[in-house]
């Protein structure tokens, strides 16, 4: 297998990749916290490991890829005291919290779908896992790393002296920095919750050992990626936001309760801005993937997010949308190029002229590179240029069988590890994605045409897609079409 290097935010440098099993790799991702729709911030996290897994079952490695939902337990500002975000979301919608909860991963999953992201194979939610919670928080209880006090368990940071290991803070400094107020019941303002005490009006709530109640946001990771990878595992991703405190604590409760390493590799990518300030919800800057995917193509978004390395800031516009429309447009007609020189070429003898190890060569050295996108694309377009300029050299082209070489490179590099090609941009010169496209911009112009009541030139668009089998409905609501 190739080496490959991962930037590890334990160590703050580039570590060559040894899983601890040969052959196999173990990785969990936080997963969303599954209250409101999903926006282009989320996008860049999961596309982006979305292709590590990718490309790490390239390389030859049996992947588990795990990434939980979250569904209780992660109160508002991502702070100790407060309210759970699905509750407040169920009381404002007047619904029950796993309603709300089922109705946005089902929203969460079509949008990774249409983004092109691969299911992981594990999706654990964190209210199925209460008993393994209630286990955990026992045992550091037991080992004395944790403490109850009426009805609520904290864990003790200052029994874990390498609290802060990964954030590099350092306990002393988080008190000094505490200007809010502290939850009264804490030895130290820095002990975060295990398990919380619910309060009678509490939707969410379960039987423990210390009273009826609901865990904290970060045992819920703990006790899910143990269970299903092991006490000690080779990656943990997220975004940055989750390094402190969320992963800190997470190393603290698992190594405390395991006394081992908990994860060998840590992940962190970086943010979407918006006029270079975070996008989220919060601030109310972002876009929701739902509304992005109807002004520009899905896989145009996914290409925008891969411009970028994982650990690199991006900044979302109209204008990189647009060059991230383009760059895919020349990798879909380079690919039915290809396709169309194969159908008209005969002869197989000839000598090899395409570029394709150095292509490759070029692609598995940016990748292995900590996985930079960037300059898997840049390689991507070197040889589409080198590629274009053969083929329109007449006096000398490639046989059949080097150009279909050609294209299984393709497919794997650009297909199987980024995700930006499928076999219908491969095989065919109109995508059923460039199909879906034209008729929304088709329907666009004929509405204002209706509008303007210019009638015989939107009733001849009409007519004219009828022509093709493509039928038109007017409704109160607009337009509709389909194929017949």
């Amino acid at each position: 297998m190739d080496t490959l290097y991962i930037y590890n935010t334990l160590s703050r440098k580039k570590e060559k990749f040894e899983p601890i099993t040969p052959g196999f790799v173990g990785i969990y991702v936080c997963g969303p916290t599954v209250y409101d729709h999903s926006h282009v911030g989320h996008a860049k996290s999961y596309i982006s490991f979305d292709v590590i897994v990718r490309y790490l079952r390239y390389l030859g490695y049996k992947v588990k890829y795990v990434q939980n939902l979250t569904d209780v337990g992660h109160l508002l500002g991502d702070s100790e005291e407060g309210e759970d975000k699905i509750t407040k979301k169920a009381r404002l919608e007047k619904l029950e919290p796993m309603e709300v909860a089922e109705f946005y991963a089902r929203s969460y999953f079509e949008d990774m779908d249409i983004l092109g992201n691969i299911r992981p194979d594990i999706s654990p939610r964190a209210s199925g896992h209460i008993i393994e919670q209630i286990d955990m928080i026992r045992m550091l209880i037991d080992k004395g790393l944790a403490y109850e006090t009426g009805g609520n368990v904290y864990f003790d940071v200052r029994k874990f002296p390498e609290y802060g290991k990964l954030s590099g803070r350092k306990i002393e400094e988080l008190e000094a920095g505490v200007r809010v107020e502290v939850a009264e019941d804490k030895k130290h303002p820095a002990d975060f919750a295990l398990w919380k005490k619910a309060a009678p009006e509490h939707l969410m709530k379960w039987n423990s050992p210390w009273g009826k109640g609901y865990p904290g946001w970060h045992i819920e990771c703990s006790s899910m990626s143990t269970k299903y990878l092991g006490e000690t595992f080779d990656i943990h991703g997220g975004g940055l936001e989750n390094i402190f405190p969320h992963h800190e604590c997470e190393i603290a409760q698992s190594e405390g309760t395991f006394d081992k390493p908990f994860v060998k590799y840590w992940m962190h990518n970086n943010m979407v801005t918006v006029d270079s300030v975070k996008m989220g919800k919060s601030l109310k800057n972002f876009i929701t993937i739902k509304d992005a995917v109807k002004r520009y193509m899905p896989l145009a978004i996914r290409y925008f997010i891969l411009m970028s390395h994982y650990r690199s800031s991006l900044d979302f516009s109209e204008k990189a949308l647009d060059a991230a429309t383009t760059g895919l447009k020349k990798i879909q007609n380079f690919m039915v190029r290809i396709q169309d020189a194969i159908a008209s070429v005969d002869e197989t003898s000839r000598q090899p002229i395409l570029p394709l190890e150095k292509f490759e060569n070029n692609f598995r050295a940016a990748m292995n590179d900590d996985f930079n996108t960037a300059q898997a694309l840049a390689a991507t377009f070197d040889i589409i240029s080198e590629v274009n300029k053969i083929l329109d050299d007449k006096k000398n082209q490639p046989g059949k069988s080097e150009l279909q070489q050609l294209q299984g490179v393709m497919k794997k590099t650009l297909g199987d590890v980024l995700g930006l090609i499928s076999r219908e941009h491969a095989e065919s010169k109109t995508s059923g994605e460039d199909f879906d496209h034209l008729m929304d911009v088709l329907l666009d112009v004929r509405s204002d045409l209706r509008k303007e009541k210019n009638f015989q030139i939107a009733d001849k668009i009409r007519d004219g897609l009828g022509s093709i089998g493509v039928s038109i409905k007017d409704t109160p609501d607009g337009a509709s079409w389909e194929k017949e």
